[in-house]
């Protein structure tokens, strides 16, 4: 075997751009992109992203590694520069559309962009050096014909992708298009996506790149159907429209399904298949969600991994079992998604892994192609965040006699009451069993005795006489019908809606803040006191980015 080349003549590097022509071959005239009444089919979406890539190369002087930044919501544009940025040999980066001026302003610092590509509605977020061209204007100066450069090195990066700063700085992830083209055909197969599907983006094109489904639809020959916003009445009516069979989300988009009015809601004439991840969803809100007519897969991920890098595979004999042992065993966070090399559950003091208990916790670990290549300018960060070949994810976890693995909190979420280590994720999932709460968030706050003791904050559901009638108390209650006493919140604060990240994560950095303001005390504080720390969450202003670009573009609705 050594004679044989190392690469033979008909190698060719994994890339999701592929994608795309095999599309334009085999699909060509069905339906890419549906946008309202305007719909796209392959053939089309392959010329315009072919001119898109060929106006950035001849007429902005786009060069290979340039960075390319996109602020836009999930609209065909945003769909469009997935594959015309890499195939102009740039590297796209995503900007998350729900930051304030000074995030956007420091990412494009950072990325040292070259582009800036802008939805007319973000223009007041990018700044006023807007409309020199128009996207359409753009797509119709290229030439479609044109030769693009070739990915010669898989590991070239393809997107830079910034973290949500959640619990860090963001900082600026590195993808290839070996990582991307393995993500994408690992989640297609274990998520079991047939060809010619129809999928609703309801999970923003930002996030890890829709989680590579913007490069996955394509691999399918699927549809496209965009959106801008996750209403519940846009959502459902989309649903209804175009027989969506598809859709991934975080699981905050279940309670916007859950409580949408009578009027909001359009009827769901076969299930539709729902990858979720982003945060733990209780048991008891994915057997609401999977009556309406939503069939829930649960996924695990974050942006170093290149969007999910765990997924709770569905197992025949599960089917058997009851109605609430079913949602506890979908709950879970799953096995290791094929891209990936391995996943383990370690003590990351001595590197060893946990038993298979079920009990026993540790840090969640992973290793293989789909990880990131590191992090853009940063070195100490990437090294850093890994340890004897494996990525540290900060994430705490336990892995079950079968193999599958349940996420117990982030690190910096367990809570450490008396040397006893409470997992917030666990007294969450007893308040969401409340069927009055449809938000719920366990974070620590001082105790003069024990050092943290959990404090919830809780959003209830729509008005009504059964929501006026929910107290303290009662929750109190529920929690200590439900779960040891060391682990009931001490006090509970009620909000109209809990803070949260753009990708539907609530931000429990602001929520920790708050918590340290209160005190243990045998009587609840009063609601006004709660409704006064409630406007301590509410960000900052939008103001406008200052930084000078070569060229902002502004992208014209269709």
């Amino acid at each position: 075997m050594d004679n044989l080349l190392k690469n033979p003549a008909n190698f060719a590097p994994l890339t999701p751009l592929s994608f795309l022509k095999r599309a334009a071959s085999v699909y060509s005239d069905r339906p890419s992109v549906i946008y309202g009444r305007k719909c796209f089919t392959w053939r089309q979406t392959h010329e315009r992203c072919r001119r898109l890539a060929a106006a950035l190369r001849s007429l902005l002087r786009v060069n290979k590694n340039d960075v390319v930044s996109v602020l836009a919501p999930n609209v065909p544009a945003m769909y469009e520069v997935h594959f015309a940025v890499p195939m102009a040999g740039a590297v796209l980066n995503t900007i998350n559309t729900r930051l304030d001026a000074g995030n956007v302003a420091a990412i494009l610092r950072h990325s040292e962009a070259k582009i800036l590509l802008v939805d007319p509605e973000l223009a007041p977020l990018a700044g006023g050096a807007l409309g020199v061209l128009r996207y359409e204007e753009l797509i119709a100066a290229g030439n479609p014909s044109d030769e693009f450069p070739p990915v010669e090195d898989e590991w070239d990066a393809i997107a830079l992708n910034y973290t949500s700063g959640t619990t860090s700085a963001p900082k600026g992830v590195v993808y290839s298009h070996r990582g991307a083209y393995l993500s994408t055909m690992s989640l297609l197969l274990q998520w079991g996506v047939g060809s010619e599907p129809v999928y609703l983006w309801s999970l923003p094109m930002f996030h890890c790149n829709g989680w590579t489904f913007t490069w996955g639809v394509a691999a399918r020959g699927g549809t496209n159907v965009c959106v801008r916003t996750t209403a519940a009445d846009e959502l459902y009516g989309a649903i209804a429209d175009h027989g969506v069979t598809h859709m991934c989300c975080a699981p905050i988009v279940f309670n916007i399904l859950i409580n949408a009015a009578g009027g909001e809601r359009r009827p769901i004439s076969s299930p539709v298949q729902v990858l979720t991840g982003g945060a733990p969803p209780p048991a008891a809100l994915l057997e609401r969600v999977e009556k309406l007519g939503f069939h829930v897969t649960h996924a695990y991920g974050m942006t170093e991994a290149t969007g999910p890098a765990l997924v709770c595979e569905w197992r025949a004999e599960w089917d058997r079992l009851s109605g609430e042992k079913r949602a506890k065993l979908k709950a879970r966070q799953g096995i290791c998604v094929l891209s990936l090399d391995d996943v383990d559950v370690k003590d990351v003091g001595t590197m060893v892994s946990v038993p298979p208990d079920g009990k026993t916790v540790g840090e969640i670990v992973l290793r293989g192609s789909s990880v990131m290549k590191g992090y853009f300018k940063n070195k100490a960060a990437t090294e850093e965040a890994f340890r004897q070949g494996w990525f540290l994810t900060g994430d705490v976890g336990v892995v079950y006699p079968d193999g599958y693995l349940e996420i117990k909190d982030r690190s910096k979420d367990v809570i450490i009451s008396g040397g006893e280590n409470i997992s917030s994720v666990e007294v969450e999932t007893v308040l969401y069993r409340h069927p009055m709460v449809a938000e719920a968030a366990a974070v620590a706050m001082p105790h003069p005795h024990w050092g943290e003791t959990p404090c919830a904050f809780v959003a209830l559901k729509r008005d009504g006489a059964e929501k006026a009638a929910v107290t303290e108390v009662e929750l109190v209650r529920h929690c200590r019908s439900n779960m040891p006493h060391f682990m009931v919140p001490k006090k509970v604060v009620f909000m109209a809606e809990l803070p949260k990240t753009s990708t539907g994560k609530i931000q429990k950095n602001k929520l920790r803040e708050i918590a340290k303001g209160f005190r243990v005390s045998e009587q609840s504080q009063s609601q006004s006191q709660s409704q006064r720390r409630k406007k301590k969450t509410t960000g900052k202003n939008i103001g406008y980015v200052e930084r000078p670009l070569e060229q902002a573009l502004s992208l014209s609705r269709l």
